[in-house]
This record gives C-alpha cells, structure tokens and sequence, in this order.
C-alpha cells in the first residue's frame, strides 16, 4: 500500500461515554497508512466504546474522529462465524456481504484450505481466529478496528 502522506484515521479531542458514564476524555491521535494503534488499559476503561465510535457505531460525545467508513471494518469480541456452517460457507456468505468475487486468497492467507468443509463450531480457537480474520479480509478494508 503506498504511504499518501495523509492520515486514515484521526480522533481529535474525543470523548466517549457508555451507559451515560464517561469513559474517555480528550482522545486525540493521528493513525498514518501502513500504521498500527494498540489500545492498553485495564477491562472497563472504554477500549471497546472507543472501537465502537471510530466504527460509527455510536456517537462521539464530543470531538471529531476523521474516518471515511467505506475504508474501514470492525469486529468486535463475537467472531461473526456461523457455528452450523462450513468454513467455506462462512466465507462465502461474508463475501456477498462485502461483494467480494472470491475467497481463494482469504483461504490460503489465512490457511484453511485444509479446513474448507469443516463446521465452524468445530474449529479449535486458534482456527476460529483465522477464519474470523479471513472474513475482514473479504471486507477489502484499509483499516481493521479489532476488539480484543
């Protein structure tokens, strides 16, 4: 991906609050092309209210996050896997989805084509993880806000 000198995401001066408690006041960072942001503190501190507003999943109490959503995929702590359906079929399904052509390339980037006809719900935690990370793949997403 070449770097165009301009942020993909910016959070400036933001504020979170969940269930009316403000968790996260005066979040301001700038995430550059090619970048990663790691999110620490302890459970309970709004990582995942935070994740959530820079998805657009619920507003900012104050502040601005700069994001366009097109360019941008969330998955939270639900693996949004099928445990009744194949891997294939998980995959598929989340392809329509995201109008992807094909899972070919998730399925080998993320080594499961040994795995194609298994359940899901039969997959070890690890595979799941995998599978669940194919699936943003199909997204063809620049940024990945990732919940734990």
């Amino acid at each position: 991906m070449a770097m165009s000198g301009h942020p993909i995401l910016q959070a400036e001066d933001v504020s979170v609050a969940r269930g009316g408690r403000v968790l996260l006041k005066h979040v301001t960072f700038t995430l550059d092309p090619g970048a990663a942001l790691i999110l620490k503190a302890p459970n309970g501190f709004g990582k995942t209210t935070l994740l959530r507003t820079l998805a657009g999943l619920q507003p900012v109490l104050s502040g601005r996050v700069h994001l366009d959503p097109d360019t941008a995929v969330y998955a939270g702590h639900m693996d949004g896997l099928k445990p009744t359906l194949s891997v294939v079929e998980n995959l598929r399904f989340w392809a329509d989805i995201f109008g992807t052509e094909t899972i070919t390339d998730s399925l080998r980037l993320f080594e499961l084509e040994a795995l194609q006809t298994r359940l899901a719900g039969s997959l070890s935690a690890g595979q799941k993880r995998r599978l669940g990370l194919s699936r943003l793949w199909l997204a063809k997403r620049r940024v990945w806000l990732l919940d734990e």
